[in-house]
């Protein structure tokens, strides 16, 4: 029986999964690291690119929280200030998302043996839900003061929220290249599209407001504003969530990728499919192929993993040999099995 080495890439292992597959089983497996292809299979950008994007996003937003809450709170608008709050909880999410985009390069070591890719997607469900806080707040401020209007400057609000839509118009753009294919760097584009759009709300209700005294429109705005974000951000919410808890990727056609398995030359079964997401750009796989033949032989397997890659949007995946001879059962589908061989 031949031993498989993977000429192509920069990794390969071999082992096999379970006990009594050892005297019949080959394993073939695929582990890309960044510095073998990061740059050329994702299509996200060069990180430093979106290093710089982060750094003046940050910089521009802080400087804008400080300026925009003082000018709310003189103006005695709950929406400029409800809108400080908000931009405060995208610097925060924006320092989140920079730190994982930063910790996914972070090479595998004996412990972390998938290096720190998952943080991508930790920072992408913190930032989901500090926006959901952040509708909590605004909502609560602006009942307030719905309950007890106050009069309201409105010219000095709609200026303030004109400068808001120029900052962050400019930093959703800086992120707009990156958000097609990470999340990571989606969330943070969303956050700036969002502001810029209630920064809009903004301007537009402290202009009416100025020119008819309706200060209860500030409020009524803020609560818009709640609607509109909670709205935008549960998608981000649910889609992070499946991540964390090894759901199989939005971008993965999971039928397809075993009508493929099956469909290779000599396969007559597969078992044992996994399919999760190992960071917000990268996903990995694991599947059991029986070949009752034997061993395909390399160059057959280096072709499977190729067209997972390049077809299914698998960069890492590991496939794992047997000709049928005995159980093939995993221990999640069969717990029984499990037990009997843990001994």
């Amino acid at each position: 029986m031949s031993k498989h080495h993977d000429h192509d890439h920069h990794d390969h292992d071999h082992h096999h999964g379970h006990d009594h597959a050892k005297a019949r089983g080959h394993h073939h497996g695929h582990d890309h690291h960044d510095h073998g292809q990061g740059h050329h299979h994702h299509h996200h950008g060069d990180p430093n690119t979106m290093g710089r994007a982060f750094a003046i996003a940050i910089v521009l937003n802080t400087v804008f929280v400080a300026v925009e809450f003082f000018y709310g709170f003189l103006a005695n608008s709950t929406a400029l200030m409800a809108d400080a709050g908000h931009n405060l909880s995208d610097v925060l999410g924006l320092m989140l998302a920079w730190g994982a985009a930063i910790l996914a390069k972070r090479a595998p070591n004996q412990r972390y043996t998938y290096g720190l890719r998952s943080t991508s997607m930790l920072a992408a469900l913190f930032n989901a839900m500090l926006l959901m806080a952040a509708c909590g707040g605004i909502a609560w401020e602006a009942v307030q003061q719905l309950v007890h209007p106050d009069p309201v400057a409105g010219f000095t609000v709609s200026v303030v929220a004109g400068v808001g839509i120029l900052i962050n118009g400019f930093s959703a753009w800086l992120f707009m290249a990156g958000s097609k294919d990470d999340i990571n760097i989606r969330g943070a584009y969303l956050h700036m599209a969002a502001d810029a759009a209630i920064s809009l709300g903004v301007l537009v209700a402290g202009l009416i407001v100025r020119y008819t005294g309706w200060n209860w429109l500030d409020p009524l705005v803020s609560i818009a504003i709640v609607v509109f974000i909670a709205m935008s951000t549960w998608s981000l919410l649910t889609q992070s969530l499946r991540m964390v808890m090894a759901a199989v990727p939005d971008n993965v056609d999971r039928a397809g990728i075993e009508q493929f398995l099956r469909a290779r030359p000599g396969v007559s079964e597969v078992h044992d499919l996994h399919i999760w997401a190992m960071s917000t750009t990268e996903n990995a796989l694991t599947a059991q192929l029986v070949v009752p033949a034997g061993y395909p032989g390399d160059q057959v397997m280096d072709a499977i993993s190729k067209e997972l890659r390049e077809e299914f949007a698998i960069q890492h995946s590991t496939l794992q040999v047997r000709q049928g001879a005995s159980s093939t059962e995993c221990c999640l589908q069969a717990a029984p099995a499990a037990h009997a061989h843990a001994h």
